[in-house]
């Protein structure tokens, strides 16, 4: 039996944007969470210094083979994009090392829940 799926988008649909992703899993469940940053300028004890506002706009909760497939999907597009558009690489990592010394060129683990 062949069956056709109808895409739509709800009434409620958005579009955001976001430059990283935090998150989790649980036995039950993956958590992504997606941010943006926006530095701002705070003066404390009479001295200015920068903090990093960290905004979470939206969390999707996945069942465990829902994110696998989404990990695939990923993977697969990551790599037709290189095809056309070359190597993505991340800032920093070129000869002069890695952006977080002493971490490597891996992000840190994700684990646990926010």
């Amino acid at each position: 039996m062949e069956v056709k799926v109808e895409i739509s988008k709800s009434s409620d649909f958005s579009q955001v944007y976001a430059i990283g992703a935090i998150g989790g899993h649980s036995p039950y469940d993956f958590r992504i969470a997606f941010y943006n940053d926006s530095p701002k300028t705070m003066v404390e004890d009479g001295k200015s210094m920068t903090v990093m506002e960290r905004k979470i706009d939206t969390e999707i909760i996945l069942s465990p083979l829902a994110a696998k497939e989404l990990a695939n999907w990923l993977v697969e597009h990551i790599k037709d994009y290189e095809k056309v558009f070359g190597e993505i690489k991340r800032p920093g990592s070129g000869s002069q090392g890695p952006a977080n010394p002493g971490k490597g060129s891996e992000s840190a683990a994700i684990q646990g829940y926010m």
